[in-house]
């Protein structure tokens, strides 16, 4: 049944007026190889993967990716993700994508074809979650009913104006429930939110309204907070002993010592403003 398209390569651009395709006229045909076998291992990870059960005895995969930008490339992988893990579990496979922005979350819901436009052989259309459909959960009490659902909201509108209102509930609604649970949910966020803004905000909720819990991002905004004050101490004393002494202190000396977080070279500054002739001479030793 294909052996003659391989014997005459032009034969399916003969096909158009029997298929009612818009073929172009093909120039030049060649037979490639037909072993589509790996024959190097490539290592391809969806973000992640969830079989679905149903009551009624029906199964379905979900493979979720998340986006933070538009790239050309993601569509392809989509398409082999969802062709490898039909063809290796013998499931319906759908994808879901999660966006923190709109322009993304628009770019990611178009459908992708693979194939020319009038032979769309497979599709790709990812179901998109992201700012747009997403509810924004400013209620406490609405956050508590459902923290993973407060979590994603505030992870999909990291960069909406009520953020700070979104973090503010979810962190409220922490208050109230086990520390083994609002963990893992204060490191989701916090992870979600990656480098923007919103993210710092959310490390000031947690030490504030989440002091007496223990998670690893507690502890590690805890001991941020240590190293600050203790370095804001030294660099206070340094001041206090050169101005006590009579000395004058510029604004670049006030300024340069204020700025170092480095406890060893503060340190260094302390020992020497006890008997350096002028301010500027605690730094000279470097």
């Amino acid at each position: 049944m294909h052996h003659i398209f391989r014997h005459d390569v032009h034969l399916f651009s003969r096909l158009k007026d029997v298929l009612g395709l818009p073929l172009p006229a093909v120039v030049e045909a060649v037979v490639l190889p037909n072993d589509l076998t790996e024959t190097r291992p490539v290592e391809r990870r969806v973000d992640t993967l969830l079989r679905l059960d149903s009551a009624k005895g029906g199964s379905l995969l979900l493979a979720i990716e998340a986006q933070s930008k538009k790239d050309r490339a993601k569509p392809a992988s989509w398409a082999y993700y969802v062709s490898y893990l039909w063809t290796k579990y013998g499931l319906p496979t759908a994808l879901l994508v999660v966006c923190q922005d709109r322009a993304t979350a628009e770019w990611a819901s178009l459908p992708v074809e693979s194939g020319p436009a009038y032979m769309p052989t497979l599709s790709i259309r990812p179901i998109v979650v992201g700012p747009h459909n997403m509810p924004v959960i400013t209620d406490p009490a609405k956050a508590a009913e459902d923290l993973a659902l407060a979590t994603l909201s505030a992870i999909t509108h990291a960069g909406d104006p009520d953020i700070g209102a979104i973090l503010k509930a979810l962190s409220t609604a922490l208050r109230d429930v086990p520390e083994n649970v609002a963990d893992p949910i204060i490191e989701f966020t916090a992870q979600g939110l990656s480098k923007r803004p919103a993210q710092d905000l959310w490390r000031t909720l947690v030490a504030v309204d989440l002091s007496f819990y223990k998670s690893y991002l507690s502890e590690e905004i805890r001991d941020e907070g240590r190293a600050e004050g203790m370095a804001q101490g030294s660099a206070a004393a340094i001041l206090l002993v050169l101005e006590q002494r009579g000395l004058d202190v510029s604004d670049a000396v006030r300024a340069r010592v204020t700025a170092c977080s480095d406890p060893e070279t503060l340190r260094d500054w302390l020992t020497r403003a006890i008997t350096v002739a002028s301010a500027e001479d605690i730094f000279t030793a470097e």
